[in-house]
């Protein structure tokens, strides 16, 4: 990957997180447990039991991995692009299947970097009351000594059958807006390129959510919880208990977190690019 694409990927990804990441841990919070009713007592029981604190577990390990994997997904996707249509991101005309095609391919790639550390991130965000986990480097040592190598990986299927499908739809309707909402011939503004990251994260956690939940619930197995064997266990139990409207959980907060976190992350990014390569007058 270009060490460009990785300085600005790293930078945009810190970015992005540090507006999302209390939102993100309702989010996992509300998806792997059932003791909560909804979004405002998740917030309440989190800031009475752990205070401001509590919005902000597991984040330190995601901001130093950040920029790890916003370089894969960002550089992966440029250049699968460009070996597709010839066509860099930042300019040509590469049609919606080449656009959608190297966004499945970035999403693919950022799998097998993404899932240890996205594992870790929902375990420590899932600790309540009990700290199992006294920080990052505990939590990867517990999950080796529990279940190996393997173990990191545990809900890296259903991470893949989430991320591979919608990285194509994430950089699709950003393309797609960035383009609409810019004069031909000129380039995107502050404007565009915040609406077409807003929409894009928007479009992208709506496909995302029901998966979103399965991975969490598979994260969160054997760690206190109730324990799956699988995806498809895992859902089966979960539709079982708890009806259709379980693959939905999160939903609501998905979306609310991704249109500020997806905005800025895309404008943060462009920005760096074009500081570090400013486009040919």
């Amino acid at each position: 990957m270009p060490f460009l694409e990785f300085v600005a990927g790293s930078i945009s990804g810190a970015v992005g997180l540090a507006v999302g990441h209390p939102l993100d841990t309702v989010k996992v919070r509300l998806q792997a447990q059932s003791v909560y009713k909804g979004i405002f007592h998740c917030v309440a029981k989190t800031y009475t039991n752990e205070g401001l604190r509590g919005f902000f577990k597991g984040m330190a390990f995601p901001v130093l991995t950040t920029g790890l994997i916003n370089s894969v997904v960002f550089g992966s996707y440029s250049n699968a692009l460009y070996y597709l249509s010839q066509c860099r991101r930042s300019g040509g005309s590469a049609s919606a299947g080449h656009i959608f095609t190297a966004g499945c391919f970035s999403g693919l790639v950022q799998v097998f970097v993404c899932a240890p550390i996205d594992l870790v991130k929902v375990r420590l965000q899932g600790q309540t009351s009990a700290e199992r986990y006294r920080g990052p480097i505990h939590c990867v040592t517990v999950i080796l000594k529990e279940g190996g190598l393997r173990g990191l990986y545990r809900g890296g299927l259903a991470l893949a059958l989430r991320d591979v499908p919608c990285y194509g739809l994430y950089f699709l309707p950003y393309e797609v807006t960035r383009k609409a909402l810019t004069k031909s011939g000129e380039q995107p503004g502050t404007f565009a390129i915040l609406m077409a990251g807003g929409i894009a994260g928007v479009v992208t956690w709506a496909f995302a959510t029901p998966m979103d939940m399965v991975k969490a619930r598979l994260q969160m197995s054997g760690a206190g919880g109730r324990v799956y064997s699988g995806v498809l266990h895992c859902m089966r139990v979960s539709l079982k208990e708890e009806g259709p409207r379980v693959f939905f959980k999160g939903l609501l907060l998905n979306s609310l977190r991704a249109f500020p976190v997806n905005a800025v992350t895309f404008l943060s990014y462009e920005s760096l690019m074009k500081i570090f390569c400013p486009p040919e007058r």
